[in-house]
């Protein structure tokens, strides 16, 4: 896949500049970690990335005809879907056996018949890095995908992560350092 072009891209809200004139190149197949203070404009340049924002001006190229998968801020499952069938939502010919072995190797094993309304923060998040990891996709963005993942876990997610995506255009953002560390990601940092 080639690379991720940012040129002159500039976005603001209600006369707010989030960003100005910003140029990045984000390498194709490898992961690359965006990375900013909270409420630098993150989840916006994602937003962009992906289509579903526009920007004021500047352009992006490198996506054209891309297959996305993500896995947003906010939570994006349905509520009184079963973890396993929020996951088979994204991959419906995907056994329930290979389901739930994937589940297993995060730590849900117990949860793939449970109702993700009852589930925790931490394991809502993870089948929702679950279900964005078994998609078909070309480009995976994940924004601040750890958050509310307890660190005995983080890890463990973190490895199954880098093993699932190796050789995947993956970009991520996060303001922890750590975490791109972990992650073996190139960093661009937005000033």
């Amino acid at each position: 896949m080639n690379n991720i072009c940012v040129k002159h891209l500039s976005k603001s809200f209600d006369g707010k500049m989030v960003f100005d004139n910003l140029n990045m190149s984000i390498s194709g197949r490898e992961m690359t970690c965006i990375m900013a203070p909270s409420g630098a404009g993150k989840t916006t340049l994602l937003r962009i990335l992906m289509g579903l924002e526009s920007a004021d001006c500047g352009s992006v190229s490198g996506l054209e005809n891309k297959r996305f998968s993500a896995v947003f801020q906010e939570e994006r499952l349905c509520e009184g879907m079963t973890a396993q069938d929020n996951i088979r939502l994204v991959m419906p010919t995907l056994g329930n056996q290979a389901v739930i072995r994937e589940m297993a190797r995060l730590g849900l094993g117990d949860c793939y018949n449970q109702p993700v309304s009852e589930l925790s923060g931490g394991m809502r998040r993870r089948v929702s890095i679950l279900r964005a990891l078994l998609a078909e996709y070309d480009v995976l963005f994940l924004d601040e995908p750890f958050k509310g993942i307890d660190d005995t876990l983080k890890e463990q997610v973190i490895a199954y992560v880098k093993e699932k995506t190796r050789g995947k255009t993956v970009v991520f953002v996060t303001h922890d350092r750590k975490e791109a560390f972990d992650m073996g990601a190139g960093i661009i940092e937005l000033l």
